[in-house]
């Protein structure tokens, strides 16, 4: 005879170990270095808007088997899991341990019992019904979820650029759900641009590229906050702009100015996704500031001017910034959401002739003239100003 519903689940608690939460509430408290557990919170996101214990991973009892590996990757790892009373995380348990996790516990009480004994708690940020639709394929991705999409509608993301490179990028960050964007371009749109930088249209020729960005933007996502600097950026307001972004993308195309920007980025330790293009071929990489190699660890000294011209110069494939903007929106998201490996220490070359993609390792330079030094040293010792890159790459053409 088949046991009844509530005979089953005392059957699975006595197989399961359990857990009261007051350790629970200790080990956390004594933190990672005492062997601190991944708290799983497996209750229904409707339950969870209303409160759960902090640092608690959310992955729902109907989705366990297809995302917690994306949530705990080590099945070695201590994992305590908690529902609302302690019936599904028992439950939960058995699943896991059925994965071949080898070290999981179900608190008993759940959420309730740690409630009522007062422990802390926190309520996160509840997305609004249209946002869950409007969001709705980026949750369904383990990697994202929820809690990796309120992280992009926290993020402030910096483009440097509304041109070839910009324009894809704002485009897919704001329909992500990237929360602010800021924009730094002082052009307007010409005619000339619209063979690649489908951001703007021929009705907004003659408009400043920040405010035809804006619009392009809004009609994607009329969340996103746009963020203007119809500026050209420089050794006077770079620390003024760039100040308080997550992540910048740079899209400019001149060597001073990015040269300038490493140095600034690498003040301030924000990662750069930079890409450049030219003709038929691109290049990406991330300088994630004293993680990885700085962009000057790669180009020491600019080039000579004939071996780098410009794209006004020689030309550009217009498809090809869609191709490498894409692939910066991508990383940045990457680095928003903590999911993945971002190109840090590596050089990704495409040659859209024959359709290749070469990856090259870049290693830190332990006598670069800037990430070699600290933050604070990397600004001119007497002037505590940048140096001047625009002479500097006169002289090293």
């Amino acid at each position: 005879m088949s046991p009844s519903g509530a005979e089953f689940i005392r059957q699975i608690r006595n197989q399961v170990a359990e857990v009261d939460p007051g350790d629970v509430n200790q080990r956390l408290q004594n933190g990672s270095g005492d062997g601190s557990p991944a708290i799983v919170d497996v209750r229904e996101s409707e339950e969870v808007a209303r409160g759960l214990i902090p640092g608690a991973k959310h992955v729902p009892r109907g989705y366990l088997e297809s995302r917690i590996e994306g949530t705990v990757p080590d099945r070695s790892q201590h994992v305590v899991l908690y529902c609302a009373s302690g019936t599904r995380s028992a439950l939960a348990a058995k699943t896991l341990e059925e994965l071949g996790y080898e070290n999981v516990e179900s608190m008993t009480g759940g959420y309730t019992l740690w409630k009522d004994r007062g422990y802390k708690v926190e309520v996160p940020k509840v997305m609004t019904p249209e946002q869950r639709e409007r969001y709705s394929r980026h949750m369904l991705v383990p990697e994202i979820g929820a809690e990796g999409q309120q992280k992009m509608l926290d993020a402030k993301v910096l483009l440097l650029g509304a041109g070839g490179l910009g324009s894809p990028t704002a485009l897919y960050l704001a329909a992500a759900g990237i929360g602010t964007i800021g924009i730094v371009d002082d052009d307007v749109v010409d005619l000339s641009n619209l063979q690649r930088q489908v951001i703007h249209t021929t009705d907004r020729i003659g408009e400043p590229k920040v405010d035809s960005a804006e619009e392009a933007m809004k009609a994607i996502n009329p969340d996103v906050n746009v963020v203007k600097y119809q500026t050209r950026m420089d050794a006077s307001n770079i620390m003024e702009i760039i100040e308080g972004y997550d992540v910048i993308v740079d899209g400019v195309d001149n060597f001073p100015t990015r040269y300038l920007l490493n140095d600034a980025t690498v003040r301030l330790r924000i990662p750069v996704v930079s890409a450049s293009i030219l003709g038929f071929d691109g290049q990406l990489s991330v300088f994630a500031p004293y993680d990885g190699p700085c962009y000057r660890c790669l180009y020491p000294v600019p080039p000579p001017a004939e071996l780098a011209p410009s794209c006004g110069a020689n030309g550009v494939l217009g498809v090809l910034p869609g191709t490498m903007g894409l692939l910066q929106a991508t990383e940045v998201i990457k680095l928003v959401v903590g999911a993945g490996e971002p190109l840090i220490g590596r050089l990704l070359l495409y040659e859209a002739l024959g359709a290749t993609f070469t990856e090259l390792k870049v290693r830190r330079d332990p006598e670069c003239a800037v990430c070699s030094r600290s933050p604070d040293e990397i600004a001119d010792d007497e002037m505590g100003v940048f140096p001047d890159y625009e002479a500097f790459c006169a002289a090293a053409g």
